[in-house]
């Protein structure tokens, strides 16, 4: 039952973080993609925005998907933990705690699920595992 968690936390969390990802990069799913997020990203002095929204958002839309497969998992959780600190650090931070007022809650919730699989190990229903990928 173990490995069947892991894989529902890894696949749910994966998929919405990669598409999280894919709004900015690619306008996906509802997103602004790089023009409009790049714009954003200059106004709060996170430059050259558009260039800054490709690259965290192909960041975050690859993390997802390793994280979702549970393949090369401390790529997968660099890929969550470093723009969620960003994010914390530019947008979220001075807004408090939670997310109801755009505040920290999803990006500490995201930092600690990737940090807490990868650290356990993504389960025996991952690629790691399959291809017997030990990082510790």
């Amino acid at each position: 039952m173990e490995a069947i968690g892991f894989l529902i936390i890894r696949v749910i969390v994966g998929l919405y973080y990669s598409a999280h990802g894919a709004q900015k990069a690619f306008g996906w799913f509802g997103g602004n993609g790089p023009g409009k997020t790049g714009a954003f990203f200059d106004k709060i002095g996170v430059r050259p925005g558009k260039t800054m929204a490709l690259l965290i958002g192909i960041s975050e839309f690859i993390g997802g998907i390793l994280f979702l497969l549970g393949l090369l998992m401390p790529l997968a959780a660099l890929l969550f933990v470093i723009p969620m600190i960003g994010a914390i650090k530019t947008v979220h931070g001075k807004n408090g705690l939670f997310v109801d007022k755009g505040g920290i809650e999803y990006n500490v919730v995201l930092i600690a699920v990737a940090l807490g699989i990868t650290l356990s190990g993504p389960g025996l229903l991952a690629l790691d595992t399959l291809y017997n990928i030990h990082f510790w």
